[in-house]
């Protein structure tokens, strides 16, 4: 029964261990969101279609936990009044998109 019991906690932390870091996050609803608020200010900063704030190579962020601060930061500097399952969705959409954060 113990060998039953740390299989299936091994089994559990294997799972968690590769769980998306924005799985409460739905990456259509992120992608509208983030196409109605931050498209409009990454264009007049980076040009062309505004994805290069995510794709330069000096990009700072680095891992889920800085995305969703950046996030975060967007939301109050531009007031868009997004709650944070708004914020956890534009995670996931930017994160399935461009970062492929695990």
């Amino acid at each position: 029964m113990k060998s039953l019991t740390v299989l299936f906690a091994a089994a559990m932390l294997a799972t968690t261990a590769h769980a998306s870091p924005f799985a409460k996050g739905d990456p259509k609803t992120g992608k509208a969101l983030h196409d109605k608020t931050c498209t409009s200010c990454h264009i007049r900063m980076f040009g062309g279609d505004g994805s290069k704030v995510y794709t330069r190579a000096d990009h700072k962020t680095r891992d889920a936990e800085q995305l969703a601060s950046r996030i975060s930061a967007c939301n109050t500097n531009t007031g868009a009044g997004w709650f944070p399952e708004d914020e956890a969705h534009v995670a996931a959409y930017l994160n399935q998109q461009y970062y492929k954060f695990k």
